[in-house]
Protein backbone atom coordinates (compact mmCIF):
# COMPACT_ATOMS: atom_id res chain seq x y z
CA UNK A 1 0.00 0.00 0.00
CA UNK A 2 1.42 3.51 -1.10
CA UNK A 3 1.37 6.44 1.28
CA UNK A 4 -0.66 7.86 -0.46
CA UNK A 5 -3.51 5.30 0.19
CA UNK A 6 -2.80 4.80 3.77
CA UNK A 7 -5.13 6.20 6.01
CA UNK A 8 -3.72 9.03 7.67
CA UNK A 9 -3.26 9.58 11.31
CA UNK A 10 -4.63 13.05 11.60
CA UNK A 11 -7.32 12.82 8.83
CA UNK A 12 -8.56 16.50 7.10
CA UNK A 13 -11.61 17.33 9.26
CA UNK A 14 -10.26 16.00 12.30
CA UNK A 15 -10.32 18.42 15.13
CA UNK A 16 -6.11 18.75 15.75
CA UNK A 17 -6.07 19.20 11.58
CA UNK A 18 -8.31 21.80 11.70
CA UNK A 19 -6.84 23.89 14.67
CA UNK A 20 -3.44 23.09 12.81
CA UNK A 21 -4.77 24.72 9.58
CA UNK A 22 -6.19 27.62 11.42
CA UNK A 23 -2.75 28.13 12.69
CA UNK A 24 -1.18 27.75 9.51
CA UNK A 25 -3.23 30.17 7.66
CA UNK A 26 -2.72 32.72 10.78
CA UNK A 27 0.71 32.34 10.78
CA UNK A 28 0.36 31.32 14.02
CA UNK A 29 3.70 29.88 14.85
CA UNK A 30 3.49 29.39 18.86
CA UNK A 31 0.52 27.33 17.96
CA UNK A 32 1.83 25.38 15.50
CA UNK A 33 5.08 24.12 17.37
CA UNK A 34 2.83 23.31 20.20
CA UNK A 35 0.14 21.60 18.24
CA UNK A 36 2.56 19.41 16.64
CA UNK A 37 5.21 18.98 19.55
CA UNK A 38 2.72 18.27 21.94
CA UNK A 39 -0.39 17.42 20.87
CA UNK A 40 0.57 15.33 18.17
CA UNK A 41 0.34 11.39 19.24
CA UNK A 42 3.73 10.12 17.66
CA UNK A 43 6.55 11.75 16.25
CA UNK A 44 6.07 10.49 12.77
CA UNK A 45 2.19 10.29 12.38
CA UNK A 46 0.38 11.01 9.07
CA UNK A 47 -0.82 14.67 9.26
CA UNK A 48 -3.86 14.90 6.03
CA UNK A 49 -3.90 19.19 5.02
CA UNK A 50 -5.44 18.57 2.28
CA UNK A 51 -7.82 15.96 -0.19
CA UNK A 52 -9.83 16.92 -3.43
CA UNK A 53 -10.72 12.95 -3.99
CA UNK A 54 -14.34 14.28 -5.45
CA UNK A 55 -14.96 10.14 -5.01
CA UNK A 56 -15.70 10.88 -1.81
CA UNK A 57 -18.98 12.85 -2.88
CA UNK A 58 -19.64 12.69 -6.24
CA UNK A 59 -22.85 14.63 -6.16
CA UNK A 60 -20.45 18.10 -4.58
CA UNK A 61 -20.11 20.66 -7.55
CA UNK A 62 -16.51 21.07 -8.72
CA UNK A 63 -14.12 23.70 -9.57
CA UNK A 64 -12.80 23.79 -13.15
CA UNK A 65 -9.22 23.32 -12.03
CA UNK A 66 -10.56 19.62 -10.40
CA UNK A 67 -12.40 18.94 -13.49
CA UNK A 68 -9.19 18.98 -15.97
CA UNK A 69 -7.58 16.79 -13.43
CA UNK A 70 -10.13 13.90 -14.15
CA UNK A 71 -9.30 13.08 -17.20
CA UNK A 72 -6.39 11.43 -15.57
CA UNK A 73 -8.48 10.59 -12.52
CA UNK A 74 -6.06 12.28 -10.14
CA UNK A 75 -6.75 14.37 -7.20
CA UNK A 76 -4.77 16.34 -5.29
CA UNK A 77 -3.90 14.89 -1.27
CA UNK A 78 -1.34 16.79 0.83
CA UNK A 79 0.02 14.46 3.18
CA UNK A 80 2.78 15.34 5.49
CA UNK A 81 4.31 14.38 9.53
CA UNK A 82 5.22 17.13 11.78
CA UNK A 83 8.81 17.32 10.96
CA UNK A 84 8.06 18.26 7.66
CA UNK A 85 6.19 20.82 9.24
CA UNK A 86 8.45 22.13 11.77
CA UNK A 87 10.97 22.42 8.82
CA UNK A 88 8.74 24.04 6.34
CA UNK A 89 8.83 26.98 8.89
CA UNK A 90 11.65 27.15 10.36
CA UNK A 91 10.87 26.43 13.51
CA UNK A 92 14.14 25.10 15.12
CA UNK A 93 13.37 24.15 18.42
CA UNK A 94 10.27 22.05 17.55
CA UNK A 95 12.70 20.07 14.62
CA UNK A 96 15.50 19.55 17.29
CA UNK A 97 12.64 18.50 20.01
CA UNK A 98 10.97 15.97 17.01
CA UNK A 99 14.83 14.44 15.98
CA UNK A 100 15.52 14.17 19.88
CA UNK A 101 12.82 12.06 20.09
CA UNK A 102 13.59 9.83 16.83
CA UNK A 103 11.25 11.42 14.36
CA UNK A 104 12.33 9.56 10.90
CA UNK A 105 14.22 12.97 8.99
CA UNK A 106 13.56 11.23 6.01
CA UNK A 107 9.66 10.15 6.43
CA UNK A 108 7.81 11.57 2.67
CA UNK A 109 4.36 10.65 2.61
CA UNK A 110 3.23 13.46 0.67
CA UNK A 111 6.23 12.88 -1.54
CA UNK A 112 8.28 15.38 -0.17
CA UNK A 113 10.83 15.19 3.07
CA UNK A 114 11.74 17.71 5.63
CA UNK A 115 15.09 18.19 4.50
CA UNK A 116 13.26 19.02 1.14
CA UNK A 117 10.90 21.46 3.02
CA UNK A 118 13.67 23.27 4.75
CA UNK A 119 15.56 24.15 1.74
CA UNK A 120 12.35 25.14 0.13
CA UNK A 121 12.17 27.54 2.88
CA UNK A 122 15.78 28.48 3.13
CA UNK A 123 15.66 27.48 6.49
CA UNK A 124 19.74 26.94 7.04
CA UNK A 125 19.32 25.73 10.96
CA UNK A 126 16.94 23.04 10.23
CA UNK A 127 18.81 21.65 7.22
CA UNK A 128 21.86 21.35 9.24
CA UNK A 129 19.56 19.67 12.14
CA UNK A 130 18.34 16.92 10.22
CA UNK A 131 21.78 16.35 8.34
CA UNK A 132 23.27 15.60 11.93
CA UNK A 133 20.76 13.30 12.63
CA UNK A 134 20.91 10.87 9.37
CA UNK A 135 18.84 12.87 6.81
CA UNK A 136 19.82 11.63 3.45
CA UNK A 137 21.18 14.83 1.18
CA UNK A 138 20.53 13.54 -1.83
CA UNK A 139 16.76 12.10 -0.82
CA UNK A 140 14.61 12.24 -3.65
CA UNK A 141 11.61 13.45 -3.59
CA UNK A 142 8.37 12.15 -5.75
CA UNK A 143 9.49 14.17 -8.47
CA UNK A 144 12.15 12.78 -9.05
CA UNK A 145 14.26 16.32 -6.76
CA UNK A 146 16.67 15.92 -4.43
CA UNK A 147 17.24 18.46 -1.36
CA UNK A 148 19.91 20.49 -3.74
CA UNK A 149 17.33 21.30 -6.48
CA UNK A 150 14.86 23.11 -4.28
CA UNK A 151 17.92 25.40 -3.10
CA UNK A 152 15.88 28.07 -5.33
CA UNK A 153 16.56 31.71 -3.73
CA UNK A 154 19.54 33.28 -2.30
CA UNK A 155 18.19 32.65 1.58
CA UNK A 156 19.10 28.98 0.83
CA UNK A 157 22.61 29.40 -0.14
CA UNK A 158 23.49 28.02 3.72
CA UNK A 159 21.46 25.29 3.09
CA UNK A 160 23.43 24.30 -0.05
CA UNK A 161 26.54 24.47 1.78
CA UNK A 162 25.49 22.69 4.40
CA UNK A 163 24.57 19.59 2.26
CA UNK A 164 27.49 19.27 -0.20
CA UNK A 165 29.68 19.20 3.20
CA UNK A 166 27.04 16.21 3.89
CA UNK A 167 28.08 14.05 1.00
CA UNK A 168 25.35 15.80 -1.50
CA UNK A 169 25.75 14.98 -4.97
CA UNK A 170 26.53 18.12 -7.07
CA UNK A 171 26.15 16.67 -10.72
CA UNK A 172 22.39 14.68 -9.75
CA UNK A 173 19.87 15.49 -12.69
CA UNK A 174 16.43 15.46 -11.54
CA UNK A 175 13.11 15.98 -12.03
CA UNK A 176 11.06 15.59 -15.59
CA UNK A 177 13.67 18.53 -16.76
CA UNK A 178 16.85 16.21 -15.43
CA UNK A 179 18.34 19.85 -13.91
CA UNK A 180 21.67 19.56 -12.25
CA UNK A 181 21.65 22.37 -9.12
CA UNK A 182 23.66 24.35 -11.28
CA UNK A 183 20.83 24.81 -13.93
CA UNK A 184 18.87 25.23 -10.76
CA UNK A 185 20.87 28.11 -9.91
CA UNK A 186 20.91 29.42 -13.55
CA UNK A 187 17.44 29.63 -14.41
CA UNK A 188 17.18 31.40 -10.47
CA UNK A 189 19.88 33.40 -11.21
CA UNK A 190 21.66 32.74 -8.08
CA UNK A 191 25.51 33.60 -8.21
CA UNK A 192 26.76 32.31 -5.52
CA UNK A 193 24.78 29.09 -5.43
CA UNK A 194 26.75 28.69 -9.07
CA UNK A 195 29.79 29.57 -7.94
CA UNK A 196 30.01 26.97 -4.73
CA UNK A 197 28.82 24.40 -6.80
CA UNK A 198 31.67 25.64 -9.74
CA UNK A 199 33.82 25.01 -6.39
CA UNK A 200 32.80 21.59 -5.82
CA UNK A 201 32.89 20.46 -9.21
CA UNK A 202 30.11 21.07 -11.15
CA UNK A 203 29.98 20.25 -14.86
CA UNK A 204 29.45 24.35 -16.58
CA UNK A 205 28.36 22.11 -19.56
CA UNK A 206 26.24 19.69 -18.14
CA UNK A 207 23.32 19.06 -19.93
CA UNK A 208 19.66 18.69 -19.17
CA UNK A 209 17.00 16.65 -20.61
CA UNK A 210 16.29 19.43 -23.28
CA UNK A 211 19.78 19.89 -24.46
CA UNK A 212 20.22 22.81 -22.18
CA UNK A 213 23.55 24.35 -20.54
CA UNK A 214 23.15 26.12 -17.53
CA UNK A 215 24.26 29.36 -19.57
CA UNK A 216 22.04 28.47 -22.05
CA UNK A 217 19.21 28.26 -18.79
CA UNK A 218 20.15 31.60 -17.75
CA UNK A 219 20.13 33.39 -21.08
CA UNK A 220 16.62 32.16 -21.12
CA UNK A 221 15.08 32.78 -18.03
CA UNK A 222 12.77 35.49 -17.63
CA UNK A 223 14.08 37.87 -15.54
CA UNK A 224 12.33 41.13 -13.34
CA UNK A 225 14.80 44.78 -14.08
CA UNK A 226 15.97 44.31 -10.42
CA UNK A 227 17.59 40.63 -11.37
CA UNK A 228 19.21 41.22 -14.75
CA UNK A 229 22.53 42.20 -12.83
CA UNK A 230 22.86 39.12 -10.81
CA UNK A 231 22.09 37.21 -13.57
CA UNK A 232 24.80 39.53 -16.08
CA UNK A 233 27.46 38.10 -13.22
CA UNK A 234 26.17 34.69 -13.29
CA UNK A 235 26.58 34.27 -16.62
CA UNK A 236 30.33 35.67 -16.59
CA UNK A 237 31.13 33.55 -14.17
CA UNK A 238 30.28 30.71 -15.97
CA UNK A 239 31.88 32.02 -19.01
CA UNK A 240 34.80 32.51 -17.66
CA UNK A 241 34.49 29.18 -15.80
CA UNK A 242 35.08 27.59 -19.74
CA UNK A 243 31.26 27.80 -20.73
CA UNK A 244 30.64 27.40 -24.47
CA UNK A 245 29.09 30.77 -25.53
CA UNK A 246 27.59 28.77 -29.03
CA UNK A 247 26.22 25.61 -26.99
CA UNK A 248 22.75 24.63 -28.97
CA UNK A 249 20.07 23.24 -27.04
CA UNK A 250 17.61 20.50 -28.62
CA UNK A 251 16.03 22.77 -31.13
CA UNK A 252 19.39 24.47 -31.53
CA UNK A 253 19.25 27.64 -30.22
CA UNK A 254 22.28 28.95 -28.44
CA UNK A 255 22.67 31.08 -25.03
CA UNK A 256 22.70 34.29 -28.00
CA UNK A 257 19.18 33.89 -29.24
CA UNK A 258 17.47 33.56 -26.17
CA UNK A 259 19.37 36.74 -24.57
CA UNK A 260 18.29 38.22 -27.56
CA UNK A 261 14.72 36.59 -27.44
CA UNK A 262 14.73 37.72 -23.66
CA UNK A 263 15.83 41.72 -24.88
CA UNK A 264 19.20 41.54 -22.74
CA UNK A 265 21.23 43.60 -24.52
CA UNK A 266 24.15 43.61 -22.16
CA UNK A 267 23.64 40.15 -22.10
CA UNK A 268 23.85 40.03 -25.80
CA UNK A 269 27.05 41.66 -25.51
CA UNK A 270 28.86 39.80 -22.91
CA UNK A 271 28.10 36.34 -25.24
CA UNK A 272 29.62 38.26 -28.66
CA UNK A 273 32.51 39.25 -26.53
CA UNK A 274 32.87 35.28 -25.78
CA UNK A 275 33.05 34.56 -29.38
CA UNK A 276 29.16 33.68 -29.77
CA UNK A 277 28.18 33.39 -33.34
CA UNK A 278 25.91 36.59 -34.50
CA UNK A 279 24.94 34.75 -37.79
CA UNK A 280 23.59 31.01 -35.77
CA UNK A 281 20.32 29.37 -37.25
CA UNK A 282 18.21 27.76 -35.15
CA UNK A 283 16.33 24.59 -36.35
CA UNK A 284 13.37 27.17 -37.50
CA UNK A 285 15.74 29.19 -39.59
CA UNK A 286 15.39 32.06 -36.88
CA UNK A 287 19.09 33.89 -36.45
CA UNK A 288 19.89 35.82 -33.21
CA UNK A 289 18.72 39.67 -34.84
CA UNK A 290 15.13 37.69 -35.97
CA UNK A 291 14.76 36.92 -31.99
CA UNK A 292 15.47 40.28 -31.60
CA UNK A 293 13.53 41.71 -33.76
CA UNK A 294 10.74 39.62 -32.80
CA UNK A 295 11.04 41.17 -29.20
CA UNK A 296 12.03 44.51 -30.15
CA UNK A 297 8.19 46.26 -29.94
CA UNK A 298 7.53 44.36 -27.01
CA UNK A 299 10.53 45.85 -24.46
CA UNK A 300 10.86 49.01 -26.10
CA UNK A 301 12.45 49.86 -22.03
CA UNK A 302 15.06 47.54 -22.88
CA UNK A 303 17.18 49.78 -25.43
CA UNK A 304 16.59 47.05 -28.38
CA UNK A 305 18.69 48.83 -30.79
CA UNK A 306 21.60 47.98 -28.93
CA UNK A 307 20.82 44.26 -29.10
CA UNK A 308 20.17 44.48 -32.68
CA UNK A 309 23.30 46.48 -33.04
CA UNK A 310 25.83 44.76 -31.40
CA UNK A 311 25.12 41.81 -33.36
CA UNK A 312 25.32 43.92 -36.60
CA UNK A 313 28.84 45.11 -35.28
CA UNK A 314 29.68 41.15 -34.60
CA UNK A 315 28.85 40.42 -38.29
CA UNK A 316 25.32 39.31 -38.04
CA UNK A 317 23.98 39.43 -41.29
CA UNK A 318 20.84 41.93 -41.87
CA UNK A 319 17.55 40.93 -42.69
CA UNK A 320 16.86 39.23 -46.60
CA UNK A 321 15.70 43.11 -48.45
CA UNK A 322 12.16 41.64 -49.15
CA UNK A 323 11.87 40.95 -46.00
CA UNK A 324 12.11 44.46 -44.60
CA UNK A 325 8.71 45.87 -45.04
CA UNK A 326 7.56 42.55 -42.40
CA UNK A 327 10.10 44.69 -39.83
CA UNK A 328 8.61 48.02 -40.19
CA UNK A 329 5.53 46.77 -39.58
CA UNK A 330 7.14 44.47 -36.29
CA UNK A 331 9.57 47.97 -35.25
CA UNK A 332 7.11 50.73 -36.03
CA UNK A 333 7.48 52.34 -32.24
CA UNK A 334 10.79 51.38 -32.56
CA UNK A 335 12.45 53.60 -35.02
CA UNK A 336 15.63 53.58 -33.70
CA UNK A 337 15.57 49.77 -34.46
CA UNK A 338 14.74 50.37 -37.80
CA UNK A 339 17.95 53.48 -38.63
CA UNK A 340 20.04 51.03 -36.88
CA UNK A 341 19.12 47.61 -39.20
CA UNK A 342 18.42 50.26 -42.49
CA UNK A 343 21.60 51.52 -42.07
CA UNK A 344 23.66 48.37 -42.17
CA UNK A 345 22.66 48.46 -46.07
CA UNK A 346 24.70 50.10 -48.56
CA UNK A 347 21.60 50.55 -50.41
CA UNK A 348 17.65 49.63 -49.98
CA UNK A 349 14.97 50.79 -51.58
CA UNK A 350 12.41 52.61 -50.11
CA UNK A 351 8.75 52.16 -51.28
CA UNK A 352 5.87 54.68 -50.94
CA UNK A 353 3.88 52.19 -49.90
CA UNK A 354 5.48 51.15 -46.71
CA UNK A 355 3.60 54.18 -45.39
CA UNK A 356 0.82 52.09 -44.97
CA UNK A 357 2.18 49.81 -42.69
CA UNK A 358 3.04 51.90 -40.23
CA UNK A 359 -0.13 53.34 -37.95
CA UNK A 360 -0.66 57.03 -38.21
CA UNK A 361 -0.38 57.59 -34.46
CA UNK A 362 3.25 56.00 -34.62
CA UNK A 363 4.09 58.06 -37.70
CA UNK A 364 3.46 61.26 -35.96
CA UNK A 365 4.61 60.10 -32.77
CA UNK A 366 8.04 59.76 -34.51
CA UNK A 367 7.62 62.41 -37.22
CA UNK A 368 11.40 63.70 -37.90
CA UNK A 369 12.52 60.15 -38.37
CA UNK A 370 9.50 58.68 -40.39
CA UNK A 371 10.06 61.90 -42.64
CA UNK A 372 13.92 61.34 -43.14
CA UNK A 373 12.86 57.72 -43.74
CA UNK A 374 10.42 58.00 -46.65
CA UNK A 375 12.38 60.89 -48.25
CA UNK A 376 15.07 58.03 -49.41
CA UNK A 377 12.31 56.78 -51.48
CA UNK A 378 13.14 59.52 -53.88
CA UNK A 379 16.96 59.76 -53.64
CA UNK A 380 20.34 57.69 -52.98
CA UNK A 381 21.75 57.50 -49.77
CA UNK A 382 24.38 60.10 -48.81
CA UNK A 383 28.29 59.75 -49.66
CA UNK A 384 29.24 59.08 -45.96
CA UNK A 385 26.71 56.26 -45.65
CA UNK A 386 28.11 55.18 -48.87
CA UNK A 387 31.47 55.13 -47.21
CA UNK A 388 30.55 53.78 -43.86
CA UNK A 389 29.06 50.71 -45.68
CA UNK A 390 32.46 50.35 -47.37
CA UNK A 391 34.85 50.19 -44.64
CA UNK A 392 32.21 48.13 -42.77
CA UNK A 393 32.27 45.31 -45.30
CA UNK A 394 35.86 45.44 -45.54
CA UNK A 395 36.33 45.06 -41.66
CA UNK A 396 33.60 42.63 -41.87
CA UNK A 397 32.64 40.53 -38.05
CA UNK A 398 35.42 42.56 -36.83
CA UNK A 399 34.10 46.14 -37.05
CA UNK A 400 32.90 45.99 -33.09
CA UNK A 401 37.02 45.78 -32.13
CA UNK A 402 38.54 47.33 -35.20
CA UNK A 403 36.81 50.28 -35.75
CA UNK A 404 37.60 52.12 -31.73
CA UNK A 405 41.68 50.99 -32.98
CA UNK A 406 41.01 53.36 -36.08
CA UNK A 407 42.65 56.79 -36.00
CA UNK A 408 39.27 58.63 -35.96
CA UNK A 409 37.07 61.00 -33.91
CA UNK A 410 34.99 59.51 -30.96
CA UNK A 411 31.57 60.57 -33.02
CA UNK A 412 32.85 59.10 -36.49
CA UNK A 413 33.64 55.45 -34.82
CA UNK A 414 30.40 55.86 -33.43
CA UNK A 415 28.67 56.43 -36.95
CA UNK A 416 30.47 53.27 -38.26
CA UNK A 417 29.07 51.44 -35.10
CA UNK A 418 25.56 52.44 -36.64
CA UNK A 419 25.09 54.72 -33.36
CA UNK A 420 21.41 55.98 -33.51
CA UNK A 421 21.41 59.67 -34.94
CA UNK A 422 17.40 60.11 -34.94
CA UNK A 423 16.98 60.41 -38.81
CA UNK A 424 18.23 59.05 -41.91
CA UNK A 425 20.96 60.22 -44.45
Amino acid sequence: MSSSDRLPDYPLHSDLVRRLKSALDARDDETVSRLICTEVGHVDATIELANDDWMKDPAAPLPAGVLVGLWTLEYKRELTTPLCIAAARGHTACVRHLLSRDADPDASPGGQGALHEACLGGHTDCAQLLLQHGADPDLLSAEGLAPLHLCRTAASLGCAQALLEHGASVHRAGGAGRDTPLHVAAQRGLDEHARLYLGCGARVDARNGRGETPLSTACGAARRPDEHARCLRLCALLLRRGAEAGARDEDERSPLHKACGRARPELARLLLRHGADAGALDYGGASPLARALQTAACAPEAAPQRTVQALLNHGSPAVWPDAFPKVLKTCARAPTVIETLFNAYPQLRVSESWREVIPEEVSQMHQAFYQSFFALAHTPRCLQHLGRSAIRKLLGKKCFHLVPLLPLPKSLQNYLLLEPEGVLH
